[in-house]
């Protein structure tokens, strides 16, 4: 049989990258002489990848952006990300310990983000956790992303796995809308980035901590899932 899979988002799931976005967000945003995003402002703009993070801080200070602006923001975004790698960015409190419980168990494990492929990769081999992954999808994986379903359908399947003995971890409206498209039961943490609480996009569970992320709760959706 086909072992269970726990795939995660990465920003605001797995890691805390909140102050390495904003830097390089604000990078951007000084060099379009505009205004700096302060932290809490940044939930709003995270989630669907650098591109719509500064097609709406752009939109939050009512200024016009052009295709060739925004093309060359992106670059320059991911230029000043990529160099300053992992910069400030750590797992989020039991992560690694949760993960460890979930391998023992026999679980998968994949992740699932909107960020480019590459800088997924690249985040995850800095902090040095990229081999404990089956496989690591990013927003230009394939020819679509999260909240499409098939961002997620195709990492499981590309990790090896059944989407029928599938678990989601994520933080994000996306997140969860993806895995409810694709019939898959979804953990929210609420410590994420997201400008509404999670409760309000109706997730499977929510956890403040993953400590809570345990074996009979994964199981016991992947079950509940089957009925």
């Amino acid at each position: 049989m086909t072992k269970p899979i726990v795939v995660f988002d990465l920003d605001g799931t797995l890691v805390d990258t909140a102050p390495d976005l904003l830097d390089s967000l604000n990078h951007c945003l000084e060099q379009s002489g505009l205004e700096r995003v302060d932290p809490v402002a940044l939930r709003r703009y995270v989630g669907q990848g650098a591109r719509v993070m500064i097609e709406r801080a752009f939109e939050a200070q009512q200024k016009q952006l052009s295709p060739e602006q925004l093309d060359w923001l992106v670059g320059l975004f991911l230029e000043h990300y990529s160099a300053h790698m992992p910069g400030q960015s750590q797992f989020f409190a039991g992560v690694i310990t949760a993960m460890d419980r979930l391998a023992t168990a026999g679980f998968m494990l994949a992740v699932c983000t909107n960020k480019f492929e590459a800088l997924a990769v690249k985040l995850l081999a800095e902090l040095g956790e990229a081999d404990r992954f089956a496989t690591i999808c990013g927003g230009d994986t394939f020819t679509f992303r999260k909240p499409d379903p098939r961002h997620l359908v195709e990492t499981i399947l590309r990790a090896g796995g059944d989407p029928a003995r599938a678990v989601m971890v994520g933080d994000s409206r996306a997140d969860i809308d993806a895995a409810k498209a694709a019939g898959i039961p979804v953990i929210a943490v609420d410590f994420g980035y997201t400008d509404l609480p999670v409760n309000n996009f109706e997730p499977s569970r929510i956890i403040s901590h993953y400590d809570e992320l345990t074996l009979d709760m994964a199981n016991g959706l992947i079950m509940a899932a089957a009925l």
